[in-house]
């Protein structure tokens, strides 16, 4: 029996608008400073109209490259509210694949921004198995303190007493066809925010590990000494990675693509042991990475930051299922490497329109 399980950072999916841009010129869009805008008002005016304008294109690449995922299940991370999840879903994603996700489920977790994750699944997967949820619940109260997972190392303003999770552990418990899989769904901690001569991944990697304890003590508690025997699987995006391919040179002189392999990450808590297998590493080393990073060209790479991670039994269960990558929505500036281009969708831009920076990930696999 067969489920085919998504994950997408769809990007700020929100219904409200940020005028903060006014007073902080880091928030304020490029567009905007080009013109001089004399007051409060009038940027909030142009400011809406802008938002509105672009969300369009944004919506449509984001509900196509949904669809080209076919997933029966899909993981969603920075959705603002249930409200602009069945506004999308009503909106955009129904006119791309019909009637499918009417099982839509969201708990407001720890962003200050407000953006959440979010699961939307299918009555039945494509094959006919019913897809029930027994129980769905957060672990967005959980602090350092509850798992003793303080330490100094975590960085200065942050207590026992604080949540751990960023977002949330979003955690659904799931029969397929009469089978069961335990699914949680994560958005760890960014990499920004570097303090002196530390970068911001080394500065936050203390962050995304506590996480990562955090929902492998989840997962352990739960099933003991009998994890590797579960069906359970973890994904979302997962802001760090074990491994990038560096991007050197420029359009005009040409790239050429160099794999920096086993970089120290937060990731390798779900590895160790074999508790958990990302099953992207099944891909080739050039063709894993689900987002390009650039701060000019001395600073550019592609890199894995979007996880499906199966546990020991499913991976094990399935040893030829490999996840496929959804690049059509990548903006013209991603450069591809070499027999990885992509036809776009239509009306892409050089950095917009696009369906997101980051690309939808997707895996079939048969629950044993």
């Amino acid at each position: 029996m067969t489920v085919r399980i998504a994950t997408f950072n769809i990007e700020n999916l929100i219904t409200r608008f940020d005028f903060s841009g006014f007073r902080n010129q880091l928030r304020t869009d490029r567009v905007m400073k080009l013109f001089d805008i004399k007051t409060e008002a009038i940027y909030q005016q142009l400011e809406a109209a802008r938002v509105i304008a672009a969300a369009d294109d944004n919506r449509q690449m984001s509900a196509l490259a949904i669809a080209d995922t076919d997933a029966d299940i899909l993981c969603l991370q920075e959705v603002d509210s249930m409200e602009a999840l069945q506004a999308f879903e009503y909106g955009y994603l129904f006119r791309m694949v019909g009637s499918g996700y009417r099982q839509k489920y969201l708990v407001e977790g720890n962003d200050s921004r407000g953006i959440d994750v979010a699961v939307l699944m299918r009555e039945e997967t494509r094959h006919g198995e019913k897809i029930e949820l027994k129980d769905v619940r957060s672990h967005a109260a959980l602090t350092y303190h509850d798992l003793g997972l303080y330490t100094e190392a975590l960085g200065p303003g942050l207590r026992p007493e604080d949540r751990i999770f960023k977002r949330d552990c979003l955690e659904l418990d799931l029969r397929i066809g009469g089978r069961a899989l335990r699914l949680y769904v994560v958005h760890f901690k960014s990499m920004t925010g570097g303090r002196g001569d530390v970068d911001g991944r080394s500065a936050t990697m203390p962050v995304r590990e506590a996480e990562v304890r955090a929902v492998r003590h989840i997962i352990e508690n739960q099933f003991g000494d009998r994890c590797d025997q579960q069906n359970f699987v973890i994904c979302g995006d997962m802001n760090d990675y074990q491994e990038r391919v560096d991007v050197i040179g420029d359009r005009r002189r040409g790239f050429r693509y160099e794999v920096r392999a086993g970089l120290e990450s937060a990731l390798d808590i779900f590895a160790q042991d074999g508790f958990a297998e990302n099953v992207m590493r099944r891909r080739d080393a050039l063709d894993r990475w689900t987002l390009y990073h650039a701060r000019g060209p001395q600073e550019q790479h592609l890199c894995q930051l979007d996880y499906i991670w199966l546990s020991s039994a499913l991976a094990a269960a399935n040893p030829v299922a490999v996840p496929e990558i959804i690049r059509s929505g990548q903006p013209f500036r991603t450069p591809f490497p070499p027999g990885q281009e992509v036809e776009r969708y239509p009306r892409t831009g050089w950095d917009r329109p696009k369906a997101s920076d980051h690309c939808p990930v997707v895996l079939s696999f048969d629950l044993p």
